[in-house]
């Protein structure tokens, strides 16, 4: 386990360091520079010492005025360079660091765009925004600030010897015999801070989905409305509590380590003073070179006990980069072929052949199992049992183009999984599923997004307004071509009403709007990107009689020359289809038309039974169909208030 690695100690691998490094070559140059600074600061840190040994040795004894001026403004120039240099090295410090954050958080993002949606139904989002943030940053300091102030103190370290070594060797001999001293302390040191920092880590993690979880519109309405403020609270609190406490304990670890290197240090330059003070009175050492060691003692302790605990140290900032690339080494499921077909033009032919699918949990799933490692006292949730082994069993059916499809059954009998599958959202487990004879792996990306237009039950509109939200699918639409599509779907009405007309900011997931309201904005938006094969998931689902006309009229005239497939609970939105197919524990048990399967009299039949039960018998029942409302025949509704969407939340 991960906990067990972080007590052994840092663990860095070439490969890791090659990844690592791999990402700071665009910015080599800028990197190459900060190490040239380095050494420049580092050698001018040398240089008021040796000052300081003339100054005492040399100027003051001569009684020379001229050198002790040149003294003085030497001691006032080396700080303006080193300060001018310093200056330097932190803007490409900066500016090769802010790269490397950009290129992770491009490389993140594009890597999990690319994930099928089995990885988002399983993955907590605040995990990933955490990732995409925390750790990223602390990658960065990995590369411009552990790595540059290790690269630092090297050259302090040997630049500070080399002065000490020349001007007394004895001396610098009794300096570094406490080395030894500091090793063993930074080391286990290093080790504790690695785990800390992993830990703290992880609880960052899971205050980012808490967060996520509650401060969006339903997570907010479901704590209110269920009174679980307190507990959510707490909740919070606890993380926030663990935060806290392995930052307070990580201060205190660091605090002590660095007293006790501070004692250490103590007595290394007290035992430099005794001798070098002894041989000064014995006449061997000048008074300027006592000083001046004094002086680089100072300078020296510092960055030797950082060299001692470097490898430690280094591994500890490593510890986001791995995280990070947890995260990019999840195998992409979905992934467009190089030799892939643009589908267009699009007829519509929609084929399934033999095709089995199911949720099992993959290595690419997500990132709980990443998320949870974290030691004994932090288990690992193991994934969700499925409920039956395949979600969709040997589907073989076709869908001529132009043709609407219905497909009805009981809840989890495999209708969504069938429309997840045609725009390829999740691969087939077997068989294929062919869009014009072409099967959807072999197509290319865009062509496919461009040809399979979905309208979803659970509506998801961005915090902007009607406008931005219809352009979504086409960016350069025209304010013409958003009020066809609006028109289209039954919805321009409305939207002209309202005082700021499409650009009326829609809240939230849309929450100010009605779900009649998100839904034919949906339509629209769908409508707008003008797909040859357009999938209706419970479009009508939940909704008034008034609103389910108004969608229903749109429909009717949105499926004219389209592949359309119609998932509804709904028997009366499906009466007029073409083709009704129907799911029962992931089989096709029935096809036919309305009445064809009336005349089967089997799953169809009994369900369009149980549903109209009270109203006549089966066959005599004729709901309305497509296109004919059963409501107030397309008329719009009007804002419930001046200023407010019809149907929006009350404060």
């Amino acid at each position: 386990m991960r906990h067990d690695r972080d007590q052994r100690g840092p663990e860095i691998d070439r490969a890791l360091l090659r990844r690592v490094f791999a990402y700071g070559q665009p910015y080599r140059m800028l990197l190459a520079g900060v190490l040239v600074t380095i050494l420049l600061v580092s050698g001018l840190t040398v240089v008021p010492p040796l000052l300081i040994r003339d100054l005492v040795d040399n100027a003051i004894p001569a009684a020379d005025v001229r050198r002790l001026t040149l003294l003085g403004g030497a001691m006032v120039v080396v700080p303006l360079i080193s300060v001018s240099v310093g200056a330097l090295q932190r803007w490409m410090s900066a500016k090769a660091g802010e790269g490397i954050i950009y290129d992770l958080r491009r490389a993140l993002y594009t890597h999990l765009q690319g994930m099928s949606l089995r990885f988002f139904t399983e993955t907590k989002t605040g995990e990933l925004v955490s990732r995409l943030n925390n750790d990223v940053v602390g990658a960065q300091t990995a590369i411009t600030g552990t790595f540059v102030t290790i690269v630092s103190n090297v050259v302090s370290v040997v630049a500070i010897l080399a002065v000490m070594i020349q001007a007394e060797w004895r001396l610098t001999l009794l300096a570094v015999a406490a080395l030894p001293l500091f090793v063993y302390p930074a080391r286990r040191v290093g080790q504790m801070l690695r785990a800390i920092t992993r830990r703290q880590m992880r609880h960052n993690g899971v205050m980012s989905t808490i967060l996520n979880e509650t401060f969006n519109v339903s997570g907010a309405l479901l704590v209110k409305l269920f009174g679980r403020r307190n507990q959510e609270m707490a909740r919070f609190s606890a993380e926030a509590r663990m935060v806290r406490d392995l930052g307070v304990r990580s201060a205190v670890v660091g605090r002590w380590f660095f007293a006790a290197l501070g004692l250490v240090g103590a007595i290394g330059t007290a035992a430099v003073f005794w001798v070098g003070g002894y041989l000064v009175i014995q006449g061997t050492m000048s008074l300027g070179t006592v000083i001046m060691f004094s002086t680089l003692l100072v300078q020296l302790y510092g960055p030797l006990s950082a060299m001692s605990n470097a490898r430690v140290e280094f591994a500890t900032s490593l510890v986001s980069f791995e995280r990070v690339f947890e995260v990019l080494d999840l195998r992409q499921e979905i992934v467009e072929r190089q030799d892939a077909t643009d589908l267009r033009p699009v007829s519509g032919t929609v084929e399934f052949d033999e095709v089995y699918f199911r949720y099992a949990q993959t290595e690419a799933a997500g990132l709980t199992a990443i998320a949870g490692s974290g030691g004994p006292d932090e288990p690992s949730p193991s994934p969700p049992s499925p409920t039956r082994r395949w979600a969709l069993e040997d589907a073989d059916f076709r869908i001529e183009a132009g043709e609407v499809a219905a497909l009805v059954g009981p809840s989890g009998a495999g209708k969504t999984t069938v429309s997840y599958l045609i725009p390829r959202l999740y691969d087939v487990s077997r068989g294929s599923v062919r869009i014009d004879g072409v099967d959807v792996r072999d197509a290319t990306t865009e062509s496919l997004e461009r040809s399979v237009g979905v309208v979803t039950q659970e509506t998801f509109l961005f915090h902007d307004s009607i406008a931005a939200n219809l352009r979504y699918a086409k960016p350069d639409a025209t304010e013409e071509e958003l009020v066809t599509a609006a028109r289209a779907a039954n919805i321009h009405d409305f939207v002209a009403g309202l005082p700021d007309g499409y650009e009326t900011v829609v809240g939230e997931r849309g929450y100010r709007l009605s779900g009649g309201e998100k839904q034919r904005i949906a339509l629209a938006r769908a409508i707008l990107e003008d797909p040859r094969i357009l999938i209706l998931d419970e479009a009508t689902a939940h909704l008034d009689s008034e609103s389910e006309a108004l969608i229903q009229e749109a429909l009717e005239r949105v499926m004219v020359g389209r592949t359309s497939l119609v998932i509804a609970h709904r028997l009366s939105t499906i009466r007029a289809a073409d083709r009704i197919l129907v799911l029962d524990g992931g089989r096709l048990v029935e096809q036919g038309t309305h009445e064809v399967l009336l005349e089967k009299d089997g799953l169809y039949a009994r369900m369009y039974r149980t549903q109209f039960r009270g109203k006549g018998s089966g066959e005599r029942v004729r709901p309305p169909a497509f296109g004919t409302p059963a409501g107030n025949g397309g008329r719009e509704a009007g804002p419930s208030r001046p200023g407010t969407p019809t149907g929006a939340r009350s404060p």
